[in-house]
């Protein structure tokens, strides 16, 4: 039964908010605007509660959901996977959320709505079941700002407020709560650029460095210098039992890969864009364990995979796999579908990016890169977290 779905609070806002469909090689959130003279404004007190999503220490902890997940076999038979949180958990995991913020002002204010909510719940919330975990809510520049640029190649929002923000909230964790704990640094599109930023700016070369269990920025490309072979300061992750280096891949469907006008995975002559391959790095074969969501923000009903839920969040054992791929343009993470029309679980996923039914070609799978290898990304982080432990403890 094949089955076309549609998901994303991006998809939403670019159709509801743009009467022309963007040109395809404008459309893009990784371009950055060199920032004018930036106005003065307030600094965020990330001692406050209030300014973090998620937090040990928040009453209302936005990562303290219900992650339950419903497992579709391919003959449309279900199981339920529980969601257990990791006890006394021996490392942190630290997030940039990416561009989700409805917001009608170029930055998003401080006060996060449903969007917000549920990005952490979709990209975020599942690494608790090994770590504990700090999501700083900052000013981001909002869907709106995207569209703006998109269509005129210009931005106005306040680039310098926003990073003040994120290098505020990793400041006062590393100050207040890390006491010498390793941590997972992980944030996708936008805030896979700010963590870049935060590399280059202020943790490569600082104490904090040595603090780094591992970098998860997904959704955002990099490029490796050929003659270093680090990305972003980092050496690029090879297998789970290293540390101190990074994960990174954009998505496309195998069926149809990077135009190339399309800057997610974007080499530049010899300087490949980094692709990971998480199941390769967890030793899953080719096989992503991917959670994707019951229903999407934004939709009146749930989406349809084939055989009715009711938890939150999706399995599909077995229907999806990954393999980096590479042309004279490109490195991206390729995903493959093994559909069957012939059984009752959906044959498709969601996860294009449409502007007036139209799909954005050169965006990919964006929308779900991190639903997509969620599982084997908690895996890679729980892994790597037990390498770093090792690696602290004397002989």
């Amino acid at each position: 039964m094949l089955k076309k779905l549609l998901i994303g609070a991006t998809a939403l806002v670019l159709s509801s908010c743009s009467k022309d469909a963007p040109k395809s090689n404008n459309a893009t959130p990784v371009a950055e605007p060199a920032a004018a003279q930036a106005p003065g404004f307030e600094r965020n007190d990330y001692a406050d509660m209030a300014n973090w999503l998620c937090h040990p220490d928040k009453a209302s902890d936005a990562c303290a959901i219900d992650l339950t997940a419903t497992a579709i076999a391919a003959d449309g038979t279900t199981s339920i996977i529980p969601f257990e949180p990791a006890v006394d958990p021996e490392f942190d995991c630290f997030y940039i959320y990416p561009t989700v913020s409805f917001d009608p002002t170029p930055n998003s204010d401080m006060t996060p709505g449903p969007e917000e909510l549920n990005v952490v719940a979709n990209q975020f919330a599942r690494y608790g079941e090994t770590c504990r975990l700090f999501a700083p809510i900052y000013r981001q520049r909002t869907l709106l700002e995207l569209r703006t640029q998109m269509m005129t190649g210009q931005s106005t929002a306040n680039a310098e407020m926003r990073y003040a923000d994120v290098i505020d909230s990793w400041n006062t964790y590393m100050k207040d709560q890390n006491n010498g704990r390793g941590v997972v640094l992980i944030g996708h599109s936008q805030g896979a650029g700010m963590i870049y930023d935060m590399l280059k700016t202020d943790i490569v070369g600082s104490p904090d460095q040595a603090k780094l269990i591992a970098v998860h920025a997904i959704g955002f490309p990099t490029r490796i210098d050929p003659a270093t072979g680090k990305a972003a300061g980092l050496p690029v992750c090879k297998s789970g039992a290293e540390t101190g280096c990074l994960v990174n891949f954009e998505s496309f469907r195998a069926t149809a890969p990077p135009p190339a006008d399309s800057r997610f995975g974007l080499a530049d002559g010899d300087h490949r864009a980094v692709c990971n391959n998480p199941t390769e790095l967890t030793g899953d074969g080719d096989g992503l364990h991917a959670f994707m969501p019951r229903q999407s923000l934004g939709r009146p009903a749930p989406n349809d995979y084939g055989v009715p839920v009711e938890t939150p969040f999706v399995s599909l054992p077995d229907l999806l796999t990954a393999t980096c791929e590479a042309n004279e343009t490109h490195d991206w993470l390729a995903i493959s579908i093994k559909a069957d029309p012939t059984d009752p679980r959906a044959d498709d996923i969601p996860g294009d990016v449409l502007v007036n039914g139209r799909i954005l070609a050169d965006w990919g799978l964006h929308l779900v890169d991190m639903n997509l290898a969620m599982g084997n990304l908690v895996a890679l982080a729980k892994s790597e977290g037990a390498a770093w432990q090792a690696a602290q403890t004397p002989e």
